[in-house]
Order: C-alpha cells, then sequence, then structure tokens
C-alpha cells in the first residue's frame, strides 16, 4: 500500500503541475521561465451570449476596438457595434507578464463587481471559463468570498507565456479546444508539432485531450525592425493577424507561414486615437509599406520603426530577401521535437528510484 500511495502521489503531482479541476472547470497554468519579462498574447473568449465588439472591448479593458479587430483580423471598417453571437469565439489580445514559472495577464482585465455577482458567475459565466473562481480569490486576496460587493474590482488572471519556442519568439495562445479536436490536428492547423504542444502543456497522453479545455498554442511571429526605444516594442505579431499601433496610424500584418517572414506595415487609414491627425510616415519621398528597389532576391522596402510620444513615427529603410530558402519538410514549424516523450522517460526514471530506495 506504500508503495502504490507514492506512486499516486507522483504521478498527481506530475499532472497537476499543468492543470489543476475545479467543479469540472481546468483551470489552465501556462509555463513561463521569462521572470518578470512582458510580452503580447492572445487568447479564445466564447461569447457566453450576444453582444457586440465594443462590450467586449470594455470587458478586458482593451483601449480600442481595433485592437480586437487586428487580432481577429477583421476589415479595417469594423465597428464596436458589430455583433458578436453566442458562442462566437473572438481573440482577445492582452499584455503578459512571466511570474515564478507562470505567465498571466498584467494586472488587466479588472472586472468591476456588480450586485448578484459571484466569483463562481464571474469565472464561469461573464469571462467564460477563462479562469476559476479559486483563482479570483486567491489572487484578489479575497478572504470571504461571499462578502464581495458591488462596485469592487478584481483582477483577472488569463493565462499566457512570454517563452521562446525553439529559440524563436512566438505569441502564445491560449486556445480554446473544440468538440472533437485532437492534437494532431491542432498542431498542423496552427504550424507546430505535436511533441511541442505535449511539452508546452505538461501533457503526456494526447489522447486526454477534452473540449473546454485551454491550452498553450504557440503562434509564429513575424520579425520586425521596430527600436527598442519604440514605445510598442517588442511588436510580436502573430501569423494571421494584425495590430494597429501609433496611437491607430499603422496596421501590421503578419500574413506569412515561411521562415524569417517581416512584418508588412502600412498606414492604417483609419482615424487615429489621441492624435488628431497621424504624422508623416516616409522614407524620403516613400511612404512605409511601399518597395524603394528591387534587384535579383531582394528588395528594399520602407519599413514602420516604431513611435514616441512626440507624435513622431520612425521609419527605416530594410532590405528583404524575395527567393525562397531551401529548408528541409517541416522546418518552418515551431518545434520541440521529442521534449515531451524526455519529459515522460523522466518521471518514469524517478518512479524507478523511489522503487528502488523503498526494497
Amino acid at each position: 500500500m506504500g508503495l502504490a500511495r507514492l506512486l499516486l502521489v507522483i504521478i498527481f503531482g506530475i499532472a497537476a503541475a499543468s492543470w489543476a479541476v475545479v467543479d469540472g472547470q481546468r483551470e489552465a497554468r501556462f509555463k513561463c521561465s521569462s521572470q518578470g519579462k512582458t510580452c503580447r498574447s492572445l487568447v479564445d473568449y466564447l461569447s457566453p451570449n450576444e453582444t457586440t465588439l465594443g462590450h467586449i472591448q470594455k470587458l478586458f479593458n482593451l483601449k480600442h476596438v481595433l485592437d480586437i479587430v487586428g487580432a481577429n483580423a477583421l476589415p479595417s471598417t469594423t465597428r464596436g457595434n458589430r455583433t458578436v453571437k453566442k458562442g462566437e469565439i473572438i481573440k482577445i489580445p492582452f499584455q503578459c507578464m512571466c511570474s515564478n514559472g507562470t505567465g498571466l495577464s498584467n494586472k488587466t482585465p479588472r472586472y468591476t463587481i456588480q450586485k448578484g455577482d459571484t466569483l463562481s458567475h464571474i469565472a464561469m459565466e461573464v469571462f467564460s471559463r477563462l479562469v476559476t473562481y479559486p483563482q479570483l480569490q486567491t489572487l484578489n486576496n479575497i478572504p470571504d468570498p461571499t462578502k464581495i460587493q458591488p462596485g469592487q474590482k478584481v483582477w483577472i488572471p488569463l493565462p499566457c507565456s512570454c517563452d521562446q519556442v525553439a529559440g524563436t519568439d512566438a505569441v502564445h495562445y491560449g486556445y480554446v479546444v473544440a468538440t472533437g479536436n485532437s492534437f494532431p490536428q491542432i498542431a498542423q492547423q496552427y504550424g507546430t508539432t505535436l511533441d511541442t504542444l505535449l511539452d508546452l502543456n505538461g501533457i503526456s497522453d494526447p489522447k486526454s485531450l477534452q473540449a473546454g479545455q485551454i491550452i498553450d498554442v504557440p503562434l509564429k511571429a513575424c520579425s520586425s525592425s521596430v527600436k527598442n526605444d519604440s514605445l510598442d516594442y517588442p511588436l510580436l505579431v502573430a501569423n494571421g493577424t494584425d495590430t494597429y499601433t501609433a496611437n491607430g496610424c499603422v496596421k501590421c500584418s503578419c500574413n506569412s507561414a515561411a521562415n524569417n517572414a517581416t512584418l508588412q506595415c502600412e498606414p492604417s487609414q483609419v482615424k487615429p486615437y489621441r492624435w488628431g491627425k497621424c504624422p508623416a510616415m516616409l522614407c524620403g519621398s516613400s511612404t512605409i509599406g511601399n518597395i524603394t528597389s528591387t534587384s535579383t532576391c531582394t528588395r528594399t522596402i520602407c519599413a514602420y520603426d516604431g513611435y514616441n510620444n512626440n507624435r513622431t513615427i520612425a521609419t527605416a529603410l530594410v532590405n528583404e530577401s524575395t527567393c525562397p530558402a531551401p529548408t528541409e519538410s517541416g522546418a518552418s514549424r515551431i518545434s520541440f521535437q521529442g521534449w515531451g516523450w524526455n519529459h515522460l522517460f523522466t518521471a518514469l526514471h524517478f518512479i524507478c528510484f523511489c522503487v528502488c530506495l523503498l526494497q
């Protein structure tokens, strides 16, 4: 009985390192080893009822509805009154911070408690199971969850990570698993590998995937020339998404899964916020996004280089390769080949060691 109990404790401990289950709801914990680092992340929000983009923007404390428009690659003409149907999934962009080996949204969003709210209702209904009520209680230092008051603000700790994947920057995406999903399907859809997904999520059995579970999916990010003193540095934009930066004056898109994909930026053509009008965005006589010259396998583009509070947008001439680089099949995928199995073997070796001690 002693040996069996020990094995159960070890196995349970390994599983609990990445997941906890509360009232049938799995608490997502994303590994994030870059202590104190902040970055851009994404998470799925499954709308619990019919609403609007403007309401979701305010719920998640986003600065502008363009934040949602870009993350979901919607037309730039989309406005806050755009209807979101019940059950529709909207990608939410937010700032992540790494602390103590885990990534959580950087003290946002903050939700104002309404009359009749409970922590369970806020977690399960308002924020559609992105968090659990024990998380809300613990991380907001609420001694008695039955005594929360209307007007009180609580932090909603969304799961995230800022870690590189296989030495490459990535945007970590909190993906809500749909019914019928499998790890191989998700890996193929988002250009990663099965081993990468299993390792990132601390899962040894790919068949254990459950609908509604939130998993860490690394999305390839396009490289950019943004300077480190720019207010939007580092500008990580996930493949298949856009972002509006420089107070809405610049639209940057990442639409290529190729290796070394470069962020493509251009004037946004939308009304800026904070600034009355957008400043000049020129490289000589060329506007950002324009090709200034071409040669064999190379072209020079007027690239977005960052912005500051002095209503200035910097530009730079950047050379881009136009000839495809020879790569092995699957080399463009973000991968940690074999890491999932390595962790499993380590756990098995530890169990065998414990067994030998008891003999």
